[in-house]
């Protein structure tokens, strides 16, 4: 990525971070910042997808390519609720295109949707969405319930209406700092998949001493459970009261990732917290337990550094009036 996020822009960032590190000067962590700049594969390969020509991303605007299932699009008409709306397309009371609609069914651009006598036409419309900056303490959950009744990040969030949050990667409960949720579920998927490259800084504090030879494994991979897994950048700190601190990156979320790395060379972490998502930085403004909302124009910087368009579209339902094929047909009739 290119650009870092308004929001986190402020010096006080960095020297938050520096001042939870024992030891860490300056230097190290503009050294720390340049080494960690350098394994974002992903700034290279999204900002040749970042469209150059203004007109061309204005125009893009006019079309939409993506599909919505079924008795989402239609709850979200206030035609009902989506496990309603599931039960009467089990019944087969919903048509799509002229057909008899399914269980599983997606709807997409021009698609004809029939209920209850009326009509509608799928259609797109620009979309508003928030993106917060959340704080996480540790003893926190990233689930909207929890089974056993602990407090869940969702607790302290902005209520809204019609739409929902949708955490970028979860965190553990015995991990701090930076969450990023957003009402964008398209950034929020492009975020998080590994596709997208996207990489996540931790600060870490370790039990005893770390070698170079741990180091080194770190950084070429391991083996878990799951699959291989490494850092894309190891920058120690110092040793102090017989724990190390490090900064670590990762380009992607798999989970408890981070401590199972740790683990795999033989070393305990002590303390997690992440400290950047991708260009967002935790901001030493946001204290533990708190959030901060971006700009709009941060929203934006988010979705074109992973790929997607500015401006955010989602599908709609047009009314059809009667005795009109389709919105377009009524309108070349005048």
């Amino acid at each position: 990525m290119t650009r870092r996020i308004k929001t986190s822009a402020s010096p006080n960032s960095r020297s938050r971070r520096s001042s939870e590190a024992p030891g860490s000067d300056r230097t190290q962590n503009q050294s720390r910042s340049k080494q960690t700049r350098k394994t974002r594969p992903n700034q290279r390969r999204t900002s040749k997808r970042r469209p150059q020509n203004p007109t061309a991303q204005d125009d893009s605007l006019t079309s939409f390519d993506g599909s919505e299932r079924l008795q989402k699009i239609l709850a979200a008409a206030g035609l009902g609720s989506r496990r309603g709306l599931e039960k009467r397309i089990e019944a087969g009371e919903i048509e799509v295109n002229g057909k008899t609609a399914t269980i599983g069914a997606t709807v997409s651009l021009g698609d004809k949707i029939a209920i209850d006598g009326r009509a509608w036409e799928v259609s797109a419309s620009d979309t508003t969405h928030r993106t917060l900056i959340y704080h996480k303490p540790e003893g926190e959950v990233t689930t909207r319930s929890d089974p056993e009744g602990r407090k869940t990040v969702f607790d302290r969030l902005p209520r809204l209406k019609g739409q929902r949050w949708i955490a970028i990667g979860r965190l553990d409960i015995n991990t701090a700092g930076l969450l990023l949720l957003t009402t964008d579920g398209e950034l929020a998927n492009q975020m998080m998949h590994p596709s997208g490259q996207v990489d996540r800084e931790y600060l870490c504090r370790i039990r005893g001493a770390v070698s170079e030879e741990q180091i080194e494994q770190l950084r070429k991979g391991v083996m878990l459970e799951d699959g291989p897994g490494r850092f894309s950048d190891v920058v120690a700190g110092e040793v102090t009261g017989g724990h190390a601190w490090f900064t670590v990156a990762i380009l992607e979320g798999r989970n408890r990732e981070v401590r199972r790395l740790w683990e795999a060379v033989g070393a305990q972490v002590a303390r997690l917290k992440r400290v950047r998502f991708g260009p967002v930085f935790l901001p030493a403004r946001v204290r533990s337990g708190r959030y901060e909302e971006l700009s709009a124009e941060d929203h934006r910087i988010l979705r074109e550094d992973v790929g997607l368009k500015a401006q955010a579209r989602e599908l709609v339902l047009i009314p059809i009036h009667r005795g009109h094929s389709s919105r377009s047909s009524s309108s070349n009739q005048r």
